[in-house]
């Protein structure tokens, strides 16, 4: 306590105030000086008590900080008295429940990060290793003409596949980070269909999915290019469970509360026990296909989801129904 400038000269200061009240005091009478020695005495001590206590506090707040800094977030230095210490501690308390959120997020973040890195890797570690041995058999020069064509576009398909790994990656990356800028502007729902149908009609040709459209004029407040992402990666997995000859059903509907788009297949299903995780990156069920990244409908969650929209997904081995769902207000 004494190492404390402020303190050694209020000390002093006190010392030398009281030493001259007595001094005076002598001039009146010895028991005024004796009485007021003794007064000046017993307030430097409550004095000095008070100071002492108030200091071994800020100690205890100073070894709460240090153990803090270490990491130790489990402390709790609250009182239920008043006064400024006590709305000090209570501050402190409230900086560390900050710091330990933010050092749990941070932790989760990492976690997240490795598992993507992981996955991203095991991705591209299976196209990569099936075009280098393609690429190894096409130096053969006795290779048959006909391998050599298939091997070629083998090897293009598995481009393609890493390109739009890439692509999806990088558009999840923005919405992750918040860079991603999703418009407010009405678009149009059958118009919003139909363009998102565009890149998708050779896959239902080569399935011969029948599609079907119903419901009519509606409309929503959004993005329409983000929205049209969704809907595409939601077709897209619609038409790799559909069999050969099914349909789908792309229905939209405008009320009060919100402007719903459903899609619906005739596919496999998807299994009960993969529905609470079907949204989750790299996430991929019993009945992925070969080809399945776990990506599509992450990206399409994550979407909705910036636009104070909802997606849900319901199936049975008949097939699978998913809801689009872009709420008029939020509260």
């Amino acid at each position: 306590m004494l190492r404390n400038k402020e303190v050694r000269v209020f000390l002093v200061a006190v010392v030398i105030i009281a030493v001259i009240g007595t001094i005076c005091s002598y001039y009146i009478s010895l028991q005024a000086s004796v009485a007021t020695a003794v007064t000046s005495l017993l307030l430097i001590t409550c004095f000095m008590l008070y100071t002492a206590w108030r200091y071994r506090e800020i100690g205890k707040l100073s070894d709460y900080l240090r153990k803090i800094s270490n990491g130790d977030y489990s402390l709790d230095v609250r009182d239920n008295h008043e006064g400024e210490l006590s709305i000090l501690k209570s501050d402190m308390y409230k900086v560390t429940l900050r710091l330990s959120e933010n050092s749990s997020r941070l932790q989760e973040d990492k976690l997240k990060l490795t598992d993507a890195i992981s996955d991203i890797s095991h991705q591209l570690k299976t196209p990569l290793t099936s075009m280098m041995v393609m690429s190894d058999l096409l130096r053969d020069p006795g290779l048959d003409e006909g391998k050599r064509r298939e091997f070629t576009r083998r090897i293009q398909v598995q481009l393609e596949r890493i390109e739009w790994l890439v692509s999806s990656l990088l558009k999840l990356s923005k919405i992750d980070a918040g860079t991603a800028r999703f418009k407010k502007e009405v678009v149009n729902v059958p118009s919003l269909i139909q363009e998102a149908l565009e890149p998708l009609l050779i896959p239902l040709e080569i399935k011969d999915v029948t599609l079907q459209i119903e419901g009519g004029p509606a409309s929503f407040v959004g993005d329409g290019n983000w929205t049209k992402e969704a809907i595409i990666n939601i077709l897209k997995n619609s038409i790799e469970h559909s069999a050969e000859g099914g349909r789908i059903t792309i229905a939209s509907q405008e009320n009060a509360l919100f402007t719903e788009i459903t899609i619906t297949d005739q596919g496999s299903g998807i299994p009960k026990e993969d529905l609470p995780h079907i949204f989750k990156r790299f996430y991929r069920g019993k009945n992925a296909t070969e080809d399945s990244v776990g990506i599509g409908l992450a990206m399409a969650y994550s979407i909705m989801k910036n636009q104070d929209g909802d997606i849900e997904v319901s199936s049975s081995p008949a097939g699978t129904i998913f809801s689009l769902k872009i709420y008029k207000h939020t509260i």
